[in-house]
């Protein structure tokens, strides 16, 4: 899923990056819970290169504890690892699964790479325990020029990108309302800007959510509130509900020694003649309300253009894509992204929420400047 990029600047977006540090916060939580392809034309870039100005790096270790269940339980667990991707360098992949019957990195259809980890019903509770850990490099993204080539082809990935999922679809309630947020634009461009500007007017963060929220584009429609996946699902709908290719993509900020409760949501759309553009309304609007900023207020204009087209360099991905099959596949239904460690006991899914229940934590040691 590597991409390529070619680098073009964009002046005065130095001032403007120091306000991305606001937003590097998680999700957030609610009570106990955790968390807020390849071919290409050669007249379309797989991706749009933006300059790089900061930089985050350092290593990444989740630790697992599965030691609560009884023996003759058999206990499946599924961890995200990153890859590389453009802005993003991974290295030194180690895990240590001492007691396991398995322990093997493996990726699923979508390209997404996980540890396995299986102790057996033979397995010795205590030992059902494991750390993974990666160093990770990740680098800030500036908005790239962003030109338009209607004769240009779309690559294999952007194709992907305009089809729905479960919680995504391209229904008529969701074409309908993103006709209305685009009338009278004609041009992708213009069509993407529009919408990523009605979600920063119409919608707004809501804490009550639970870790990143579930992105259920139909119902959001209506209520206007959420967290990341939320908002920036939204944004991924009424881009492909007009044509435009869109994806979300999951990660987990690197801006704190525990960054457990701190996964996130982003999104990406494909502009023909500069590839893949960044975008992130959900950053915007969860500074917002953090500072108690109103819409139309400068500050809030100015972190609304920092993140159309730019993002933060404390953030890894993790994962991309919705309604996911892991490999091996999970004895439950698809998931509705893998932006958290999974597991099954005895085939059944065991809640990420559930910190009684599911005992993991996630910390983050920056590399010594």
């Amino acid at each position: 899923m590597k991409k390529t990029k070619s680098p073009m600047r964009v002046a005065a977006i130095m001032g403007v990056s120091a306000l991305a540090i606001a937003a590097c916060v998680g999700c957030g939580k609610t009570a106990d819970k955790k968390g807020d392809d390849s071919s290409s034309s050669s007249k379309a870039p797989v991706a749009a290169k933006a300059e790089k100005v900061n930089t985050t790096s350092g290593t990444v270790t989740t630790t697992v504890d599965m030691s609560k269940y009884d023996s003759g339980k058999v206990v499946r667990v599924w961890l995200p690892v990153a890859q590389d991707y453009d802005y993003q360098k991974v290295t030194d992949v180690k895990f240590n699964v001492p007691g396991a019957k398995t322990a093997k990195i493996n990726k699923d259809s979508l390209g997404n790479k996980m540890l396995y980890i299986e102790w057996d019903a033979d397995a010795d509770p205590s030992t059902r325990k494991a750390d993974l850990s990666f160093h990770a490099t990740r680098e800030e993204v500036t908005r790239p020029e962003l030109k338009e080539d209607d004769s240009a082809k779309l690559p294999k990935d952007a194709k992907e990108a305009l089809k729905g999922s479960k919680l995504v679809p391209v229904n008529d309630q969701v074409k309908d309302a993103a006709n209305k947020i685009v009338k009278g634009k004609k041009t992708d461009l213009e069509k993407a800007r529009a919408i990523y500007d009605w979600i920063i007017a119409n919608m707004n963060r809501d804490e009550s959510v639970a870790g990143c929220g579930q992105g259920d584009v139909c119902a959001l429609l209506s209520t206007k509130g959420g967290k990341c996946t939320d908002i920036n699902s939204v944004f991924v709908g009424l881009c492909r509900a007009v044509g435009i290719p869109a994806r979300e993509q999951f990660g987990i900020r690197m801006n704190d020694a525990d960054i457990t409760k701190n996964q996130h949501c982003w999104a990406e759309f494909y502009l023909k003649g500069t590839g893949w553009v960044a975008a992130d309304p959900a950053d915007v609007l969860k500074v917002v309300l953090k500072n108690g900023w109103t819409k139309d207020q400068a500050e809030t204009k100015e972190k609304a253009e920092y993140y159309w087209g730019g993002y933060d360099s404390e953030r890894v991905q993790l994962s991309e894509g919705r309604d996911v099959t892991l490999n091996p596949a999970q004895s439950g239904p698809a998931l509705n992204y893998f932006g958290y460690p999974y597991a099954e006991v005895d085939g059944d899914a065991v809640d990420y929420y559930d910190p009684a229940n599911f005992t993991y934590s996630v910390a983050f040691q920056a590399d010594a400047k």
